[in-house]
Parts: structure tokens; C-alpha cells; sequence
């Protein structure tokens, strides 16, 4: 009974120190977007989100993300979101956690988005 116990309270333990990065730093990021001019809608997936100059919150993903500039007279402008590692996701092999990379995998939280603030230079058509 006793070596049950033990088994059930280590995989508690192992379970709840999996998936460090998405536990630690979340699954999304605040990301400020500004144009010159400004007054230009900012699209996500195709969806206008907001106009410029605002601050998004983006998914993390490790597919491609991009955000597109448009206002009218000016071309539109598709400016790609860079990533990098997530320092964070290192915790889960000190931990044993192949299931919270796994996890971290799946949400997007092996990456960050890098840099926080993005600014598109429209050019008059």
C-alpha cells in the first residue's frame, strides 16, 4: 500500500512540473503594432483585429504568423512575426518531461515572439 502511495504522489509530482513554459510563460504574447501613417488596419489570419497604433494578443504557434497593413491609398503591407526559443521549455528536461514538451510543442510555447513591437512604413499607391 505504501508503495502505491508513493508511485501515485511521484507521477503527481512529475505531472505537475511538465510543461514549464506554457505553465511559467503562457500561450500568448502582447505584441504593439504602429504604422506611418497611422490609421491602418491590422490583420491576423485574415481578420482585422485592430488599427494602428494597438497592441494584440497573438497565439503562439510554430507554424508562420504574419500581419498585414492596409489603409486605404497606401499598399498593403505583410510583415512576418519572428520567433525564438523559449529558454523556459529547458526546465522540462531537468524535469524528466517529455510530456510537458509535448505539451509546449502543441501550444506554441516552445517559441516566443520576438520582438514585441512591430512598425510597417506604408508606401502611397
Amino acid at each position: 500500500m505504501k508503495n502505491k502511495l508513493s508511485i501515485v504522489l511521484l507521477a503527481g509530482i512529475t505531472l505537475s512540473t511538465t510543461s514549464c513554459a506554457t505553465i511559467f510563460t503562457g500561450t500568448k504574447d502582447s505584441i504593439s503594432f504602429t504604422s506611418n501613417p497611422e490609421g491602418a488596419k491590422v490583420f491576423h489570419k485574415g481578420i482585422e483585429k485592430c488599427v494602428t497604433p494597438c497592441t494584440l494578443e497573438i497565439q503562439r504557434s510554430l507554424s508562420k504568423q504574419t500581419v498585414t497593413f492596409e489603409k486605404e491609398g497606401f499598399a498593403s503591407k505583410e510583415v512576418k512575426l519572428t520567433k525564438n526559443f523559449n529558454a523556459v521549455t529547458l526546465l522540462n528536461i531537468l524535469f524528466g518531461g517529455a510530456i510537458g514538451v509535448g505539451i509546449d510543442a502543441a501550444s506554441g510555447s516552445l517559441t516566443k515572439y520576438s520582438p514585441k513591437a512591430y512598425t510597417a512604413e506604408l508606401e502611397a499607391k
